[in-house]
């Protein structure tokens, strides 16, 4: 019985599919399973355990299985990589070799020549047998020992070579190839940022995933490529390749799997060679609306009846990366409607709005935050975004938008929701303007949230708890046992912290007497304000993150 119809008989595919599937073998001449995984009627899972019933090939879990490193690295790497071959281990003469193709006995046997061993073959799904070898061989490992096997490719490790020799050598297929895996395996784990790093006999890239930057595993000789995967950088975010003298700043369009991606670029001059850091920006898609950002009940009633506002200013605070934009993105996706008008003001634009108008800053022609929002108030706006009040001037704008009548929305760069006034008034702001227009201040931080795939509760021990968590005994606390999906972290995915301050009359008070910011603090505090902390408890006490992350993201 052909698979097809094994399939069929197993109910996993339906009469139509495997019509389809074979009308496709006869255009391409591929194998039906493989048609079939590919056109979404069956996963590859499904297929594997049909082969392994029929062919007594047993299927292993790759996660379970404790790997060999000696063994596994026994093998060339290009046989390894070519034919998607993982040797697990060894006993007995015998050689326990993973491979989603059951099929592929030339591969199998290539492995026995070189071994000298029999041959027990497992099946895996190919996605788990590709992660355990960028795991113990690196991303890009394949074409890393292309790269060394071509005798045409030199590269220059000490930076001094001639701009054409580097323009040829970042043109070269495999250089463009392996850049290409760079960005898609940082895009494949939810990377915001990509971080290439030269040492002095070594270059590292690490990936920033939920916040933390985790190292990548590469292949040594990567470092002898350093000066033309820079270059291929430099050739695709419009910079000079010839300058290695000077910072640059550039920026990469991507489009993968229908989405565009924004990668922001700066290259910088160090010790052993050019540093590069990468922001990776999805533009085709907002994250999160605003139920799904993690505010308490109390903290998300109140910021909606703030965002209703005909106006005044509404400001978000918090350091770079805690999420200040994606919030204002969220409460403008909340408001917009046919019968409101929303203009912004940003810099860059990232990501994409349905039913808002949006404006990228453009400094070297003269298009600044502040001359951006004195014009756009003529196009007769309800709502104004601005990316971030950086300076006076872009104040004085806001402050002036919000006295005709407009609800504005910004960043600042401050630890607390209390501070934001005082920053304000630092840049010169007069206090009874700020008074008159800011309606409150929201401070945000951003924690890592437990991996539901490796999600355990245990019972803590209270000494290892900061002081101000009051931990009841006995309490059930949760944690991530770490585990495949999240690189053995314990965590995936983030949420937010928030510490919102109203703006009402003793605050006011305070503003206008310029008092400090503990003054301003202790007023907040007996409105009710809740601080970045207490929230952070609140969500520990949910299971949804831990008391280190709290530790990591706030002060005590």
């Amino acid at each position: 019985m052909s698979i097809g119809e094994l399939l069929l008989e197993k109910g996993l595919i339906t009469p139509d599919n495997l019509a389809e599937a074979l009308a496709a073998r006869k255009k391409s001449g591929h194998r039906l399973d493989k048609i079939l995984v590919e056109m979404g009627c069956v996963s590859e899972e499904r297929v594997l355990q049909v082969f392994s019933e029929q062919l007594a090939i047993p299927m292993v879990d790759l996660s379970d299985v404790k790997i060999d490193v000696d063994t596994l690295r026994s093998l060339p790497p290009k046989l390894v990589y070519q034919r998607s071959l993982v040797p697990l281990n060894r006993s007995n003469g015998t050689l326990r070799v993973a491979t989603s193709d059951p099929f592929d006995l030339y591969g199998l046997d290539e492995v026995r020549m070189l071994t000298g061993l029999e041959i027990q073959p497992v099946l895996a799904p190919s996605d788990e047998i590709d992660k355990v070898i960028k795991t113990y061989y690196g991303v890009g490992g394949d074409t890393v020992e292309e790269m060394m096997d071509s005798i045409d490719l030199e590269v220059v490790t000490n930076g001094d070579g001639d701009s054409d020799d580097l323009l040829e050598m970042a043109q070269e297929a495999s250089v463009i190839k392996l850049v290409n895996e760079i960005f898609i395996e940082a895009l494949k784990e939810r990377a915001s940022d990509i971080h290439i790093e030269p040492y002095e006999h070594d270059m590292k890239i690490r990936y920033r995933i939920d916040g933390v930057l985790q190292e990548t595993v590469m292949p040594p000789q990567i470092r002898r490529f350093q000066s033309a995967i820079i270059s291929r950088i430099k050739i695709m975010s419009n910079l000079n390749i010839a300058e290695k003298r000077l910072p640059q700043d550039g920026r990469i369009k991507l489009q993968m799997a229908g989405s565009q991606i924004d990668v922001r670029v700066s290259v910088i001059p160090m010790l052993f060679g050019e540093g590069v850091v990468m922001r990776l920006l999805d533009k085709s898609t907002v994250q999160f609306t605003l139920p799904e950002l993690g505010m308490s009940e109390d903290t998300f009633a109140i910021f909606n009846d703030l965002i209703a506002r005909p106006h005044g200013i509404l400001l978000v605070t918090g350091p770079t990366g805690s999420g200040k934009t994606t919030t204002l993105y969220a409460a403008l996706q909340e408001i917009v409607s046919p019968a409101i008008k929303v203009l912004t003001v940003e810099d860059p634009v990232e990501y994409h709005l349905d039913g808002v108008n949006q404006i990228q800053i453009a400094p070297k022609v003269g298009l600044t935050f502040a001359r951006g929002l004195r014009h756009i108030l003529r196009h007769d706006p309800d709502v104004v975004m601005i990316g971030e009040i950086r300076d006076l001037e872009t104040a004085e704008a806001a402050i002036q938008a919000a006295l005709t009548g407009h609800l504005v929305f910004s960043t600042l760069h401050t630890n607390d929701a209390a501070s934001a006034a005082t920053r304000l008034l630092d840049m010169g702001i007069e206090p009874f303007l700020v008074t008159s227009t800011v309606e409150a201040a929201m401070a945000q931080r951003l924690v890592r949230t437990i991996c539901p795939e490796c999600k355990e509760a245990y019972e803590p021990n209270p000494d290892d708890l900061p002081e101000d968590f009051k931990y009841q005994p006995g309490e059930k606390l949760y944690r991530g046992a770490g585990c495949r999906k999240c690189r053995n972290t314990g965590y995936y995915g983030r949420a937010g912290l928030f510490e919102l301050m109203v703006v009402n009359e003793p605050i006011r008070r305070n503003i206008m007497s310029r008092a400090p910011v503990s003054d301003i603090l202790a007023s907040a505090k007996a409105d009710g304000m809740r601080l970045l902390r207490e929230d952070g408890w609140i969500k520990v006490r949910k299971g949804i993150t831990t008391s280190d992350e709290i530790i990591r993201a706030t002060k005590a």
